[in-house]
């Protein structure tokens, strides 16, 4: 049974209890009144009657007045005599009450109802002693009334009653039924959304709710806001499960290359070892010479393999979220040795180093072999990407930043491919091929410049050079030298 038809079930239920309780309530309350006056009243007149002991054997000749004007029956039966003694009123109706048995008389006292002629009385009856010539005899005194109105009475309100709570539980059933079904849509709309999850189709769709902020509002508010955290976790999922997909395939395409010219090389040098002599028509210098080349090969691609697994092992770190330690870096001798060393690096375009004094106390928190690193990375890019002009090295400040400047002349971007300059073995499609690299240096200086709560700026246009301003955080209170 769902859980509207159980709702329903149990909200009749409950008002149905209540309206049988009520409607019996009510009932017994205009019943007791009811009989409640007439009772009292056929006790008084008895009594009275009693007390007078106005008896003879033509009649019983007291007059009796029941309550609004309702008259009063009575008879008086003598046991040892067999004589019965009516009322003038009870003989005018042609009525005789029924006599209870002397035996029973004991046990049969009180009110009791009846029906004589097809009317309905109610009859109080007791014992009495009557003194006929002087002599005691055990005799039942009967008085009644006619209650044919209270009975027609208690009958069309127990028509009433029953008819109401009928209508009224037919009406809030039919009512309950509505308010169930209109309360409980919501949770189908819940139930939809989530064999739409289960399913996998729209993780974007939401539900709409325009009621009051009750439990079910909560519950929908909640399930829409589970919905969004679930969409930006899929999606994340869906870009780490693509990005691992093409860091796997540009990866193995990198591997593939050196390895290939590895293998060519090592199978040249094992076909040549193997000729005998005077065999081939290479000769001794020649097979030096080509000896000496494939070998400089092999081990230029070694190394090209070794720098990319070591690239590799840095960014793995980066995922497992594994830092470096940090200490206050002093900037002037750092950038100055930077600006040396760089001077060294294969290049063909013109190094330029500003005036560096300015840095002169300036300090930063970080770790300063990852910091050189970072900043070799642009230097060397800027190199491959300048075939003629000229790089420079300078710094700027910025409220409490300061930036590490690299400008270089040479071939620029599209500024459609600046923001995924970043994203591993992701290289210019007019570097392809042309320019030597494998796209992890940027991803990797990326990731130090964030560990070091920096940023980087990029400004560069197609065929005009670029530049990057690193900015990193100055450290406000110097460490004491």
């Amino acid at each position: 049974m769902s859980i509207k038809l159980r709702l329903t079930a149990w909200y009749s239920g409950i008002l149905a209890v209540m309206l049988l309780g009520l409607s019996a309530a009510i009932y017994g309350f205009v019943y007791f009144n009811t009989y409640g006056d007439l009772k009292d009243r056929l006790k008084t007149q008895a009594q009275q009657v009693q007390l007078r002991q106005a008896w003879n054997f033509d009649g019983l000749q007291t007059v009796l007045d029941g309550p609004a004007g309702q008259t009063l029956f009575a008879q008086l039966y003598i046991y040892d005599l067999n004589k019965l003694i009516p009322s003038p009123n009870l003989t005018e109706i042609n009525v005789e009450l029924k006599v209870p048995p002397q035996v029973n008389l004991g046990k049969q006292q009180g009110f009791l109802q009846a029906v004589y002629g097809g009317n309905p009385f109610l009859v109080y009856q007791k014992a009495v002693d009557v003194a006929v010539n002087n002599v005691p005899y055990s005799a039942v005194l009967q008085v009644a009334v006619y209650t044919g109105e209270q009975v027609n009475m208690l009958s069309r309100l127990k028509n009433i009653l029953l008819v109401g709570s009928f209508t009224t539980l037919f009406a809030a059933f039919t009512l309950a039924a509505f308010l169930a079904k209109k309360s409980m849509n919501p949770i189908g709309d819940v139930i939809e959304a989530a064999n739409g999850i289960q399913t996998g189709n729209d993780l974007s769709s939401r539900i709409e709710y325009n009621g009051p902020p009750d439990e079910i509002g909560r519950l929908i508010e909640t399930f829409n806001s589970m919905l969004g955290r679930m969409e930006g976790a899929y999606k994340e999922l869906e870009e780490s499960y693509a990005t691992q997909r093409r860091f796997v395939s540009d990866a193995s395409h990198e591997l593939r290359t050196p390895l290939t010219t590895i293998r060519g090389n090592i199978d040249l040098l094992q076909k040549v070892w193997e000729m005998e002599p005077g065999e081939g028509k290479l000769s001794e210098a020649e097979i030096r010479q080509l000896s000496i080349e494939s070998v400089k090969d092999i081990a230029d691609e070694s190394k090209r393999m070794s720098r990319l697994v070591a690239d590799m092992l840095s960014l793995a770190r980066a995922d497992t979220g594994r830092t470096f330690d940090k200490e206050p870096v002093a900037l002037e001798p750092m950038m100055t040795e930077i600006g040396r060393r760089a001077a060294f690096l294969p290049r063909q375009a013109e190094w330029s180093v500003g005036n560096m004094s300015q840095l002169n106390g300036k300090y930063v928190i970080g770790n300063k072999d990852y910091l050189q690193q970072m900043l070799f990375i642009f230097i060397d890019n800027a190199f491959k990407y300048t075939p003629s002009g000229e790089v420079t090295l300078d710094t700027v400040f910025y409220q409490n930043q300061v930036g590490i400047r690299i400008t270089d002349t040479g071939i620029g971007m599209d500024k459609d491919e600046v923001p995924h300059i970043f994203e591993r073995f992701y290289r210019a499609d007019e570097s392809r091929g042309i320019t030597e690299g494998i796209g992890l240096g940027l991803s990797i200086a990326k990731w130090i410049i964030d560990e070091h709560g920096g940023s980087v700026e990029v400004v560069t246009r197609q065929g005009e050079g670029t530049t990057f301003i690193i900015w990193l955080p100055l450290l406000f209170a110097p460490p004491l030298e």
